[in-house]
């Protein structure tokens, strides 16, 4: 989920728009700390991906080392 769907628990409305200075304060803080880090520009088809990714190299792992 982006932080421009979120929803201010203030005002009702969406947190990108500012209208409150909760929304705005929350906005700055998301924008600052990146939401969720690096991830925060995947969707979720290749978050599901990477995953995929990631279940198969350990898996490989554990058959080499078996």
């Amino acid at each position: 989920m982006t932080y421009d769907r979120l929803v201010c628990a203030n005002c009702a409305a969406p947190v990108s728009e500012g209208r409150c200075p909760v929304c705005r304060a929350n906005r700055q803080r998301l924008q600052q700390e990146g939401f969720f880090g690096g991830l925060n520009g995947l969707n979720p088809t290749a978050l599901i991906a990477l995953l995929a990714l990631l279940i198969a190299a350990v898996a490989l792992l554990a058959h080499q080392t078996v």
